[in-house]
């Protein structure tokens, strides 16, 4: 399980959202090819689809003095400070078939979803 260290509070809790294995090899391949400058990837929220927000997951240069900081075995992860009221609780796994590939997320905020699983509501 993951734990975080903020400057507040020197005793460790565990993280917002938890990683699987596959979620956090994937973030671990994803660093080995990311471009030059980026210090992690990052979880957000941003407003968009039917039920209002997404998940979004990006390459970041820089973290925000807000975000809360994962440290993974492949590289770091960020989670947006304002998105973390949203993802408290939730497991972030990364899923491969024959059709399709992406992270998926189990999200005990989510009150509902859209028909296509792009967005949710709190």
């Amino acid at each position: 399980m993951s734990e975080v260290k903020t400057a507040a509070s020197p005793r460790a809790r565990p993280a917002a959202v938890i990683l699987t294995p596959a979620a956090e090899a994937r973030i671990a391949k994803l660093m080995s090819e990311a471009p030059e400058g980026a210090i992690g990837v990052k979880l957000s929220t941003p407003r968009r689809g039917c039920s209002g927000l997404a998940y979004s997951v990006d390459y970041i240069s820089e973290a925000d003095k807000f975000d809360e900081r994962i440290e993974t075995p492949g590289g770091l992860f960020f989670i947006d400070g304002a998105s973390v009221l949203y993802l408290v609780g939730s497991t972030m796994d990364w899923v491969e078939d024959d059709f399709a590939a992406g992270f998926t997320f189990e999200n005990p905020n989510a009150k509902g979803s859209c028909g296509c699983g792009e967005s949710f509501t709190v």
